[in-house]
């Protein structure tokens, strides 16, 4: 995990609350897709494609690991359109903060346990903050190739 760096954005967000739920994280993935359509990053971009998956990683996460009854979870992209930078934040209610290491890995046989080794693997860089009131936010970024634009 890397340290959060300064939040310094130049650029289009989108951010939105969803239930704490596996269909609020399928809605919280669609709802990427789509964003990231209207950023010039068409669905079948590696681009759109990676950002997408990480979502789906961060928001099931956060559905399984961070949920507290009655809270919502809460997703936030932004891009700089200057570096093509792409942030992921998906904050919870909880304060467990997430597992990665030896200890964590998935063995051949295991249907689940891989999802922060696909962040670690597709983000440049992802880790955790503190979020306020309550909770975390666990966030990733990736730099995309320049957007098509119309």
């Amino acid at each position: 995990m890397s340290k959060e760096p300064a939040e310094a954005t130049e650029g289009p967000l989108f951010a939105m609350q969803f239930a704490s739920s596996p269909r609020g994280a399928r809605l919280a993935r669609h709802l990427t897709v789509c964003r990231m359509a209207e950023w010039g990053y068409p669905a079948t971009s590696d681009t759109s494609a990676t950002v997408s998956l990480l979502v789906a990683e961060l928001a099931t996460n956060a559905v399984q690991h961070g949920r507290v009854p009655g809270r919502d979870f809460h997703l936030r992209l932004t891009m700089d359109v200057r570096t093509h930078l792409i942030r992921i934040e998906v904050g919870d209610a909880s304060t467990r903060q997430p597992r990665f290491g030896s200890e964590t890995v998935a063995g051949p046989e295991d249907e689940s346990g891989r999802g922060l080794l696909l962040v670690a693997v597709l983000a440049a860089r992802w880790g955790t903050a503190p979020r306020t009131p309550v909770g975390k936010s666990v966030w990733a970024e990736v730099v995309g190739d320049p957007p098509d634009r119309p």
